[in-house]
């Protein structure tokens, strides 16, 4: 007869490993919330691209034609497109995973695994609608006739989904965590993602801020530096790499914070929750 102890950890790590072990539960948590999120709905998957759609054709017509915002020499609808692909990674995920640890109490209560799963299961999802809206965005650079270097272009894509997505979970983890222990955090985050779509350049190009400080106090955002890292394999203006390093490093920084004040905090869920 095989016995295990279950004791807390002598140091705090990442717990790398041990999400390793338990591969196959996050691909069943992955799994199953994409197959909730969309369970009884008419257009089924089809919202992952309707949602993106509808809010190109929205922000097209009143900051593109009306307010005539700048779009640095590329159609406005691909302009914003490339925005929104990236941020609804960051605020849905954002949303998700801020939610997924009280969403999840009663697992929690009843068996032992690791917690991180939960709140970067919620994440994955995300990523899962990117790449449905991702063959629209295909199609609009073929609409309007959009030329770009294919390597260019896909390690742009690359690196932009990565320092998005290494935030995202960062700093989702890190909510998940308060939210448990601060239940106020349900009523702020709605608000604050909100905030964050017009502090993030994705209406508008990150060259209407003049000033150089501003200009790497908004890469702070590491979306910032995500979004201009994919513009640029669309576009003609020069690309600035002391912004995107800037955003790459808060990136870095928000993931392993998040994700170390989540291990620190986990032992109390199961009663909080």
């Amino acid at each position: 007869m095989v016995e295990y102890e279950i004791r807390p950890a002598t140091k705090l790590t990442l717990g790398m490993q041990e999400l390793w072990k338990y591969r196959e539960l996050f691909y069943y948590y992955t799994w199953r919330d994409i197959k909730v999120r969309y369970k009884q709905t008419f257009f089924g998957f089809a919202w992952a691209v309707i949602q993106p759609i509808l809010m190109m054709i929205l922000f097209t017509f009143f900051f593109g034609k009306k307010l005539g915002v700048p779009s640095d020499s590329t159609p406005y609808p691909i302009f914003v497109f490339s925005g929104l692909l990236l941020w609804n990674i960051f605020s849905t995920g954002l949303s998700a995973a801020s939610n997924s640890i009280i969403n999840n109490a009663h697992i929690i209560k009843k068996i032992y695994f690791p917690r991180l799963i939960i709140p970067l299961s919620s994440v994955m999802v995300t990523l899962f609608d990117f790449l449905m809206a991702l063959s629209i965005y295909f199609v609009l650079l073929v609409y309007y006739g959009v030329s770009v270097n294919i390597f260019t272009f896909i390690l742009s894509l690359i690196l932009a989904v990565f320092i998005t997505a290494l935030s995202t979970f960062g700093i989702g983890t890190y909510l998940a965590a308060l939210n448990i222990k601060y239940r106020d955090f349900k009523y702020v985050i709605p608000y604050t993602i909100q905030i964050l779509l017009f502090v993030s350049p994705v209406i508008y190009p990150v060259s209407i801020v003049t000033n150089v400080w501003a200009k790497y106090l908004l890469a702070i955002n590491p979306l910032s530096g995500a979004i201009t890292l994919l513009r640029s394999a669309i576009s003609d203006v020069p690309l600035d790499w002391t912004m995107v390093l800037i955003s790459f490093a808060f990136a870095v920084f928000y993931f392993f914070a998040g994700i170390l004040y989540f291990k620190k905090s986990e032992s109390y869920f199961a009663d909080l929750s």
